[in-house]
């Protein structure tokens, strides 16, 4: 017996995403069709999402790590985070607002990583991943998931590019020596009040194991952290809403203080 051919192809998924994205639209779960969608063709489909991006003129900037809390993966029902990537469309700078038409949009603060050195897995470790470090500085990171109601699978996200959106980094930077960013610790809060806390312990135990698991899972595919890139090692807290007029500010005990605002 012949096996009947998926729901849809890489190449419509892909469009579909980017069509959802552009447009500002929320859509069902590519699973509800697709119903065999597994991980390594999510990544396929991620694959070609970047694959459009930059050929309508974006450039890769980085990649980030998605699902770093234990809790979140154990939810998800995996055992390591998810990656996807930057392009240069989805940095903000300093003082600038989030994009308008954005679906429902979160942020989150995260510790970032600016390489100095070319990383390559796989048997990278925390200290090699760090060695590679040219700068360290705090985040906020635009999540938008493009599925309605925050309804979907794991290869969902990891197709729609881990629900990447924007990103803004903080006004300071120091090297990856001069601090230990396990303990460094975060004050987040929303519209002035405070909603949560946490140091870089909560990304995977240290922020420099997230950037090993980025090096060593990239290998899988013969992929290598290039330098020059933006490492955004996961959240530091849960992401909150950012309906337009709202305002988040992290403040961090070294890094500094982030903050942004939704139009």
């Amino acid at each position: 017996m012949t096996a009947e051919p998926p729901a849809m192809t890489v190449a419509e998924a892909a469009g579909i995403l980017l069509d959802a994205e552009s447009s500002g639209s929320e859509i069902a779960p590519l699973t509800d069709r697709w119903h065999d969608l597994d991980i390594a063709t999510a990544y396929e489909v991620q694959a070609e999402t970047l694959r459009r991006r930059l050929a309508r003129g974006e450039h890769v900037v980085g990649v980030k790590l998605g699902l770093t809390s234990v809790a979140k993966q154990r939810t998800m029902g995996i055992d390591r985070p998810i990656l996807a990537w930057l392009t240069d469309a989805m940095v903000l700078s300093a003082g600038e607002q989030m994009s308008a038409g954005l679906i429902h949009p979160r942020v989150e603060p995260e510790i970032v990583f600016v390489l100095a050195h070319r990383l390559a897995g796989p048997g990278v470790t925390a200290a090699q991943a760090l060695s590679a470090v040219g700068s360290v500085c705090a985040g906020f990171e635009v999540i938008d998931s493009r599925f309605a109601g925050f309804r979907f699978k794991l290869p969902d996200v990891v197709a729609d590019n881990a629900s990447s959106a924007q990103l803004v980094l903080g006004p300071i930077s120091v090297t990856p020596g001069a601090l230990d960013l396990s303990l460094e610790a975060c004050l987040f809060s929303v519209n002035g009040e405070v909603i949560d806390s946490a140091t870089g312990a909560a990304v995977q135990g240290h922020p420099a194991q997230a950037l090993a698991l980025a090096a060593n899972t990239l290998a899988e595919r013969r992929i290598a952290l290039q330098a020059g890139w933006i490492v955004l090692t996961g959240g530091m807290t849960d992401a909150a809403p950012m309906p337009p007029g709202n305002s988040a500010v992290a403040e961090f005990t070294h890094l500094g203080m982030i903050a942004l605002s939704a139009r």
